[in-house]
């Protein structure tokens, strides 16, 4: 059951009107991708406003992640790609792996949604997070690990000059999400994409890691794409909402607009669908003081 589905209602208190002046955000223009001759993505549209956090939502299957990764430059094997995902003055399909390879995590980073699977269970938290903040920064190792510890600090992780010594096993699901987050900001990236951040989190954990990112867009001008099935995480926490259905996206607007006046009627589905939306908007309200 979704714990944070409430009208007009964010994790902030406010929602933001409008980016910060500097932030950078995207736009995809009929997007397609195709997979052994089946198009999984059919014509996605939108506009990623700088500075904010922008939703995409829809069942499995619906192409969100796909989406994602495709922004990210990492489709699937023997997938073909096509329109354009126009970023900073260039069509980012129109770019060589190595120009890609200079953006992903630099400029453009990804939070997954299992920590414990993106993280090396044989690699210290430290080791690996400062091997991607030199690699793109060419920062000393000393400098490199500075900068995470005051990150891990900046996100909450306990102790955070120990946890650069353990390993993703000795952490909880919670603490590594968030770990997961430093890593990600850790090079100063304009765009963050978090695929499902909370979807394996109970309650409570989820509250703080969506509190996090609302304050990395806010404090930081960072620039969010959020990709989950659960309309109740973004009617707390987007900005702006997309739904998407078979690879198309078939409703975007203001979250007020989206969760209180849906127009299509599968984003209605998905809005009746959520259980005991106003007990889950109360618990939602008591957990987040």
């Amino acid at each position: 059951m979704s714990a944070l589905l409430v009208p007009g209602h964010d994790v902030r208190g406010a929602t933001p009107i409008g980016g910060r002046p500097g932030s950078v955000g995207l736009s995809l223009e009929r997007l397609t991708l195709s997979l052994d001759g089946r198009t999984i993505l059919d014509g996605v549209d939108l506009e990623v406003a700088p500075g904010r956090i922008t939703g995409l939502a829809g069942e499995s299957g619906s192409g969100k992640t796909l989406t994602g990764m495709s922004i990210m430059g990492l489709p699937p094997e023997r997938s073909a790609l096509g329109g354009a995902i126009h970023y900073r003055g260039s069509n980012l399909l129109e770019l060589g792996g190595r120009q890609r390879n200079a953006l992903r995590g630099r400029e453009i980073a990804m939070v997954f949604q299992d920590p414990a699977a993106s993280l090396h269970p044989m690699m210290s938290i430290g080791t690996q997070l400062t091997d991607h903040v030199r690699h793109h920064l060419g920062l000393s190792k000393k400098t490199a690990r500075d900068r995470l510890v005051g990150l891990l600090g900046e996100v909450r992780v306990p102790d955070p000059a120990g946890a650069m010594r353990k390993y993703p096993h000795q952490f909880s699901g919670g603490q590594l999400q968030r770990i997961a987050i430093a890593g990600a900001i850790a090079c100063e990236p304009h765009v963050l994409v978090a695929d499902e951040p909370t979807t394996a989190l109970d309650v409570t954990v989820q509250a703080g890691i969506l509190h996090l990112l609302r304050n990395l867009c806010d404090d930081r001008g960072l620039t969010i794409i959020l990709i989950t099935h659960d309309l109740g995480v973004m009617s707390a926490l987007a900005d702006t909402i997309a739904v998407m259905r078979y690879g198309k996206v078939v409703e975007v607007g203001d979250r007020a607009d989206v969760i209180q006046r849906p127009a299509h009627s599968y984003t209605r589905s998905l809005i009746d669908a959520l259980p005991d939306r106003v007990g889950a908007a109360r618990t939602f309200a008591m957990e987040a003081e």
